[in-house]
């Protein structure tokens, strides 16, 4: 009689293993899920790290746009309606600057200052502005 109990504790055990933790599959598929979750965080990681670059090298574009426009107030220049060229350093990077001076509509005494700021490694126009000044 003491050899039946035991054996029935046995097989529950045994029963009780059958039962308990994850299949292949479940673990397969638990794997592919995360895999594809963590894809999307770091594409949305990648996107705000490209975003705030991209916001950086605009705001200090604008920068040196404002400060040519600034340039041309303090020191009371009336350019001649001309496009010039050049270049300012800002945050230990070069920018390429294009100024286009054109006649104010209407006002004779005015310019119209149109100043565009690129990235000397780059192609595109990062910020563009336009001013007036006068005589």
């Amino acid at each position: 009689m003491n050899t039946s109990p035991r054996r029935v504790e046995i097989n529950r055990s045994r029963s009780t293993l059958h039962t308990a933790g994850f299949t292949l599959v479940e673990v397969l598929v638990a794997l592919a899920v995360l895999t594809i979750a963590l894809a999307a965080v770091m594409r949305t990681i990648s996107q705000g790290i490209d975003t705030s670059a991209s916001l950086r090298d605009r705001t200090l574009a604008m920068w040196v746009a404002q400060n040519r426009l600034a340039k041309h107030q303090v020191e009371r220049d009336f350019p001649a309606l001309d496009t010039t060229e050049g270049e300012a350093e800002m945050a230990g990077r070069k920018w390429l600057w294009r100024e286009q001076v054109t006649p104010a509509p209407g006002e004779p005494e005015m310019r119209q200052i149109h100043i565009d700021v690129r990235a000397a490694s780059g192609a595109q126009s990062l910020a563009r502005l336009a001013g007036f000044l006068s005589k």
